[in-house]
């Protein structure tokens, strides 16, 4: 399935700038707002990301009232993860000791949660700030014509300004060249930060591996069009870059989600989904 012959994304993008949490509070008009942080081995940062929502976005916490609930999907995790974002005032829900992947991670997210918007997040950010929700989540509660929202971010590594991110410029950015280029103006296709209506999400689906960011952009501009899908600016995103060698899977999945959207149901090249 293709998205050939619609027009590209053309939404001017978003600055986080542009939206404040008592303004957002205002327009939530009730709606329950769920934030899902998947995370496998990472004490280090989860805990200080779910009290940065709480103390700022959560009235029980501090906070205002925007966000209702903070999930945090633990995925495997060896290190403490569970116990630390639990301390932080998250509700932990066990994704299984061996790991499913973060398409799994989020497909749970999505039937634990209660909200009728949900906002992912990467629990591996070191310099985290309720920006990162209040940005996301502005296009949805501002513009009733927007479906999805995806950041985007300056990615700093080994002490140089950019250079993060060689999954989407090596894999993510040539397929969407050659299969959807409707969607070329997407700046971080991969992008773990990602908000959306929970009635987009049950339409769509999330693929069960980390092909689940490209397979929902995808399937998003196939279904509701690309004009739906919004972008916002988070400004610096630093977090854990792995080892090239420990990326092929990732780009794999991601490269697998493209195919089987690309191809037609049997043909022989079309890769079963979360089999790879």
């Amino acid at each position: 399935m293709g998205i050939s012959g619609r027009r590209s994304v053309h939404r001017e993008p978003y600055r986080h700038s542009d939206f404040d949490a008592v303004g957002l509070a205002a327009r939530r008009a009730g709606r329950v707002i769920s934030v899902c942080i998947p995370a496998r081995n990472e004490a280090a940062t989860v805990g200080v990301i779910v009290d940065s929502i709480g103390r700022a976005l959560v009235a029980g916490a501090g906070g205002v009232d925007l966000v209702t609930e903070i999930l945090v999907i633990d995925d495997g995790s060896v290190d403490g993860t569970a116990r630390v974002a639990a301390e932080a005032g998250a509700t932990v829900v066990r994704a299984g000791d061996a790991g499913g992947g973060k398409g799994q991670a989020l497909t749970l997210a999505l039937a634990e949660a209660r909200g009728d918007v949900l906002v992912f997040l990467d629990g591996d950010v070191e310099n985290f700030g309720p920006h990162f929700v209040t940005g996301l989540l502005g296009p949805l509660l501002t513009d009733d014509d927007v479906a999805l929202v995806k950041g985007f971010y300056q990615r700093p590594v080994d002490g140089a300004p950019s250079g993060g991110g060689r999954v989407t410029e090596l894999v993510a950015r040539p397929v969407i060249d050659l299969l959807f280029p409707e969607l070329g103006g997407v700046r971080q296709p991969l992008a773990g930060e990602t908000a959306a209506h929970r009635s987009v999400l049950e339409k769509t689906g999330l693929d069960p591996d980390y092909g689940i960011e490209l397979g929902l952009l995808v399937d998003v501009a196939d279904r509701f069009g690309v004009d739906a899908i919004a972008q916002v600016d988070l400004g610096v995103r630093i977090h854990r870059n792995r080892p090239l060698e420990e990326l092929r899977h990732e780009a794999t999945d991601v490269l697998a989600a493209a195919l089987r959207r690309a191809l037609p149901p049997g043909h022989p090249r079309r890769p079963p989904a979360g089999q790879l």
